[in-house]
């Protein structure tokens, strides 16, 4: 873990830093990869802070040295939406880092995170639906992509990379 980051799990009570790092990210890194109006419709809606992410335990923060919260993300058992999951598999959920903390490893801390409470928890591989330009990250981080998806999000659909990574391969 780098020395200057502290990775913690989240509680409600950081739903106002979440979605802070969700808006500044997703609106900064998201542009060029998505249409401006798709941009404007979509991102009110995905940068509030889930409070059932925040009530999990699978959710986390990253903080920096001063304790200012600049990166969050998790993991669920059950896929995003609530939609039925395999049975063995988890889904990297809501990853975010905020564009004053990027290339410092919060992502990749939090990520990591992830992959080893699942394992420990006996699950076998993890799935993430993700963005467009967060793909070579988990390309890196062990992701394989398995097709191109259009997510639902309010009245639109979202273009993402659906992926996956055998938690056997550590």
């Amino acid at each position: 873990m780098s020395p200057t980051l502290r990775i913690r799990p989240a509680t409600p009570a950081d739903a106002e830093a979440v979605s802070a790092v969700l808006a500044a990210s997703y609106g900064r890194l998201f542009a060029g990869w998505y249409a401006p109006d798709t941009l404007a419709a979509a991102l009110p809606l995905m940068t509030r802070a889930n409070p059932a992410l925040l009530e999990s335990g699978t959710y986390h923060v990253a903080q920096g040295e001063d304790g200012r919260i600049v990166a969050c993300g998790g993991w669920t058992q059950s896929a995003p939406g609530g939609a039925e999951s395999p049975p063995g598999t988890g889904h990297v959920r809501h990853v975010a880092t905020h564009p004053d903390a990027l290339r410092r490893g919060a992502a990749r801390l939090l990520v990591e995170t992830a992959l080893a409470e699942a394992r420990a928890r006996g699950l076998e591989r993890m799935e993430c639906l993700s963005t467009l330009p967060a793909e070579a990250f988990y390309a890196r981080m062990g992701f394989r992509a398995l097709a191109h998806v259009t997510v639902p999000i309010g009245p639109l659909g979202f273009a993402s990379v659906r992926m996956t990574r055998d938690l056997a391969a550590g």
